[in-house]
Formats: C-alpha cells, sequence, structure tokens
C-alpha cells in the first residue's frame, strides 16, 4: 500500500472578497509541482461564496465537473438549457464533454454557500456535454458508505470516467471499511469534518490522504466523522 498525506493547512487560499476557496491541488494562483492532481482527479476546490455572488458565465471541454454543497444553495444555468440550483445533500455532475457554458451563483443573497468543486479527467474526449443531479438522504451514509458517483449509473449518478465517489457520516470509537471498486485505482480520502486514523494517518477537519496499492483498508474513527471518498485511475 503506498500513500500520499495532505494536510488541510498546506492547500492553496486566494480570498477575493466574494470568494474564499482552498485548494487541495494546484489551481489559478496556487501552483505547487508536486500536487497536480491525483490519478485522474485534477481540482478539489473548497469554495465559500458570498450571498449573491457567483461565477459568471464561462467555458469547460473534456472535464467531470462535481459540486456538492456542504451548505447554502448554488444556482447552475448552462449552455445545455438547464437551470437548477443544488442544495445540501445534492450531487450535481457535469460532463463537458466538447464544450460548454456555464454560471454559478449564491443562490441567497445573505447567507454564504460552501461547496466541494471536484474535476475529474474523463474517460472519452469530446462526447456530447451531459449534466444530472440527484439529491441523496443522508440517512443512507449513517455509519456506511453511500454512493455518489460511478461509470455504471448502477449507484449514486453516472460519470464518464472509472470513478467512484462516496460518502460516510461514521460515529466516533468505531471502524468502517472501504473496498476499491476499480482495478489500478486510487482513492482520496478528504475529511470533510471530524478525526480518523486512514492507513496508520491521524487525519481532522479538510485534511486528506490519497491511497493506492491495496483492494481495502480499515478506517479508524477517533470523532464524530464526515468523510467524502474519490476513486480513480491512479
Amino acid at each position: 500500500m503506498q500513500t500520499i498525506y495532505h494536510p488541510a493547512i498546506e492547500r492553496g487560499h486566494a480570498n477575493f472578497g466574494w470568494l474564499d476557496t482552498n485548494h487541495s491541488f494546484s489551481f489559478g494562483n496556487f501552483y505547487n509541482p508536486e500536487k497536480m492532481g491525483f490519478g485522474a482527479l485534477r481540482v478539489l476546490n473548497d469554495d465559500f461564496v458570498t450571498g449573491g455572488k457567483g461565477f459568471d458565465k464561462h467555458p469547460h471541454d473534456n472535464m467531470e465537473i462535481i459540486s456538492i454543497p456542504l451548505e447554502g444553495e448554488l444556482e447552475h444555468e448552462d449552455s445545455m438549457g438547464n437551470k437548477f440550483v443544488i442544495r445540501e445533500n445534492d450531487v450535481q455532475i457535469m460532463s463537458a464533454g466538447k464544450g460548454v457554458f456555464h454560471s454559478e451563483y449564491n443562490k441567497s443573497s445573505d447567507r454564504s454557500v460552501n461547496f466541494l468543486q471536484i474535476w475529474i479527467f474523463p474517460k472519452e474526449k469530446n462526447i456530447e456535454p451531459r449534466y444530472d443531479q440527484k439529491n441523496f438522504d443522508p440517512a443512507d451514509r449513517l455509519n456506511r458508505w453511500q454512493a455518489l458517483v460511478s461509470p455504471d449509473n448502477g449507484d449514486g449518478i453516472m460519470i464518464n470516467q472509472d470513478s467512484w465517489l462516496s460518502r460516510t457520516r461514521i460515529s466516533a470509537n468505531s471502524e468502517i471499511k472501504y473496498k476499491f471498486s476499480g482495478d489500478n485505482t486510487g482513492t482520496y480520502f478528504f475529511m470533510i469534518d471530524g478525526k480518523a486514523e486512514i492507513a496508520g494517518k491521524p487525519l481532522g477537519k479538510r485534511d486528506a490522504i490519497g491511497v493506492w496499492d491495496t483492494n481495502e483498508l480499515d478506517i479508524s474513527i477517533l470523532s464524530d466523522a464526515d468523510i467524502l471518498a474519490i476513486e480513480v485511475p491512479i
């Protein structure tokens, strides 16, 4: 088993007033040649957007873009004709494919929105752009893994990559096993909240660890925890 540890304090950070953001990997003005991604995972941004503000319409292509709101409401509009609001417990995915424009705004005028923005390189390039979103019952991830995203559309919402995203909220002083779904994949565990020991490493809020060259591992929960697992080709 191999691992790479990324403490929260070492993330890139930028504050533009309307946007306060932390970057797990090189993005924008934050560049670290040792943090260009984890396998097919290219971007993991922890974004806080103030009320009424957001990202103006901008282009993407050949990238799987996943948004997971942790607090507040985010309004999405794109050149495919989609206009939706995503909230806590929703997951949104946009396969940019051969090209798409979209915008993202905080739906509230007086409350910030916090969401995770995740970019994963696609399996197939230049496909027709595609949009999907789904609400997930938080009770279904209590003390077990809840599938959010998968390549076969059987569990969660579909992604154009051999990649699986899952999430758990788990009680202190317990253990949970993570079993890898793919071959030649690694999993990037991102601690949304709480404390856990993964692959022998203690992790706290917003810390992360990438694990590969194993088929499964046991995770020890040190305090009530909220964990996101991002499994990608490594």
